[in-house]
């Protein structure tokens, strides 16, 4: 049983080497490059979950009596439990032994320069209707496929939706953009011949027969964007954008940008809030420089002192 347990525990560090080397190569560490590493098919997450796989295996023949006597990926030693006043909750439960643990990740969005270049390898005007309002309502792939042409109110920046989880209906606004891109859409599609009404889809395939637009067809005209720019950007990617968007606006709410995006919690609402790499840099650089700044700027004295008396009294006339 202890050769069953070192080789459980060999492939358990196997498996987190691989995880850092893919790291290390670039896959993983850029949540938003939208480019595939060398190591992005070994993830933390991945590699957790196969271990939960396996000792729940183990525990299952272990209680049946049908397996081995000891659980090869045994439970994690019992930590010393903190008061309530520390602020941790206690674990009901410890972790496997072997578990590795599984690194915060922000959630991947898209750069507003990446997105451009994204937006202008599409080819018709329903790809870009399409994708100003996933960016811009943070609507579902599924949600957006699904609406009818009654759904669309541009008078009101407002675009009808039946959420995913819920099926519920809801109206979440969107950019004058996709309103635009919408009705150029829509006078092209009318005019080739794509059925008109306030029941129809409000999305279809460009060349006829007509039929309503997938989710896979929707999928693959994104795929030959991201192949003619290199990149691996997914529809997903888009809804995440819009969250990530509206979650850094100080003037808007996160309750707001919760009901928006449909979250039934708000903590669901928050992993959007923590800035990337890059934008953490290039933040930090534009604090620098507006210390440099402020730092050259000369105070003006105050009214009734003259400005040489002034310099004579601090040694700046020397």
């Amino acid at each position: 049983m202890d050769g069953d347990r070192a080789e459980a525990r060999a492939g358990a560090l196997a498996s987190t080497s691989l995880q850092h080397q893919g790291a290390s190569d670039g896959g993983g560490t850029e949540f938003g490059d939208g480019a595939g590493g060398a190591g992005a098919d070994v993830r933390g997450d991945d590699t957790s979950a196969l271990e939960t796989v396996l000792r729940s295996f183990y525990d299952f023949h272990l209680d049946a009596g049908t397996g081995p006597i000891i659980n090869s990926f045994p439970v994690g030693r019992e930590r010393r439990q903190l008061p309530a006043a520390a602020g941790r909750p206690a674990r009901s439960t410890p972790g496997g032994r072997y578990r590795p643990s599984v690194p915060v990740r922000v959630p991947r969005r898209i750069p507003d320069e990446r997105f451009d270049e994204l937006f202008a390898a599409l080819r018709h005007n329903r790809d870009r209707a399409l994708l100003a309002f996933w960016v811009s309502s943070g609507a579902r792939a599924e949600e957006l496929l699904t609406c009818r042409q009654r759904d669309a109110l541009p008078g009101e920046q407002l675009l009808g939706v039946v959420r995913k989880g819920t099926r519920a209906y809801q109206q979440v606004p969107s950019s004058a953009d996709a309103f635009v891109w919408l009705r150029l859409y829509q006078e092209e599609a009318w005019r080739a011949g794509v059925p008109r009404g306030p029941g129809r889809w409000l999305w279809w395939t460009l060349r006829p027969p007509f039929r309503p637009l997938t989710y896979h067809a929707a999928r693959a005209m994104f795929g030959r964007a991201n192949r003619s720019l290199g990149s691996n950007w997914t529809l997903h990617d888009l809804r995440k954008t819009a969250a990530y968007r509206m979650a850094r606006d100080p003037k808007l709410a996160l309750t707001d940008v919760q009901w928006v995006l449909g979250h039934a919690h708000l903590s669901t609402t928050q992993i959007y809030l923590p800035a990337g790499r890059d934008e953490v840099l290039d933040a930090v650089r534009a604090h620098h420089e507006r210390q440099n700044r402020e730092a050259q700027v000369q105070a003006v004295p105050a009214a009734g002192y003259r400005s040489d008396s002034l310099d004579e009294l601090f040694g700046r006339a020397w």
